[in-house]
């Protein structure tokens, strides 16, 4: 069982949303914080609330899309606390847009940051936190992890992707018997500001040309779908919960697996995408 007390967690998209609440759930259990965020000013207001707080943390700018910043991340906590013991591959975007109409330039700008963020995180965090003994690596995913929906065809292949990563990095632990354990958080609506954050940082902050109406009604309505979800806090504590337990599969909205379920009758059955 994964212990918390006086040991180290990374948290990268820390400083708002889902990765805020993962860093209090830690701090809750008397872990020491890495965070990392592109967003300067919340990055410095989620420092100030742990420091208020008595915990210990440092607060590092970090673009997960790029080897060296998730290098030099890495090398920022190890030479303030020793170790490594949790790390959580948490940033991520997202842009409603079909896959055929999607900019080339925004694929891979999703894909870098969603998938490739996280094969960055293992490859780098890994040997560290197998050198400390013991530890745990979480990514998040999305319920687009398990279901490809339309409307979002780059997010859809880079959570896909996510799971394969763990599940593939779990499978791989336990059979060479590391002390080392692996999750994937498949969120349903959380209260965050994804989409918002998105369109701050999507680089060139273009409108996406061929379907761009029908785009931002569906953004509108995943915004008023997100500010009625789960509060980021009651995930962080989910997630702590569920690395303290060993568990792989981290689903807030386990109701939501049916659809996955219909998916895989269907592909049994008749080999049609979903079962009517």
């Amino acid at each position: 069982m994964q212990t918390f007390n006086e040991r180290v967690a990374v948290v990268t998209g820390g400083a708002s949303g889902i990765g805020l609440g993962m860093a209090r759930a830690f701090a809750g259990r008397g872990m020491k914080l890495v965070i990392a965020d592109l967003d300067r000013a919340a990055l410095d207001a989620a420092v100030a609330e742990f420091e208020g707080k008595g915990t210990a943390v440092l607060g590092q700018l970090c673009d997960v899309s790029k080897l060296e910043e998730v290098q030099a991340l890495a090398d920022r906590a190890t030479e303030k606390f020793g170790a490594v013991h949790v790390l959580c591959n948490n940033a991520g975007v997202g842009i409603p847009t079909s896959a055929c109409n999607l900019k080339l330039e925004d694929w891979k700008w999703i894909l870098d940051v969603d998938l490739w963020g996280p094969i960055y995180g293992v490859k780098v965090f890994l040997p560290l936190i197998e050198a400390a003994g013991e530890g745990h690596i979480n990514a998040t995913s999305s319920m687009a992890g398990l279901i490809a929906g339309q409307m979002m065809g780059a997010y859809n292949v880079a959570k896909h992707g996510v799971v394969a990563l763990m599940a593939s990095t779990e499978r791989e632990l336990r059979a060479r018997k590391s002390p080392v354990r692996a999750s994937v958080l498949c969120p349903g609506p959380i209260n965050t500001n994804i989409s918002r954050h998105s369109v701050e940082f999507r680089p060139g902050r273009s409108k996406p040309r061929a379907d761009g109406e029908k785009a931002g009604k569906l953004a509108g309505n995943i915004q008023a779908a997100l500010e009625q979800g789960m509060d980021p806090d009651a995930v962080g504590e989910l997630v702590a919960d569920a690395i303290a337990a060993e568990k792989f599969w981290i689903l807030t909205h386990p109701r939501w697996a049916k659809a996955a379920q219909n998916q895989l009758d269907a592909l049994r059955d008749d080999q049609t995408l979903t079962k009517v």
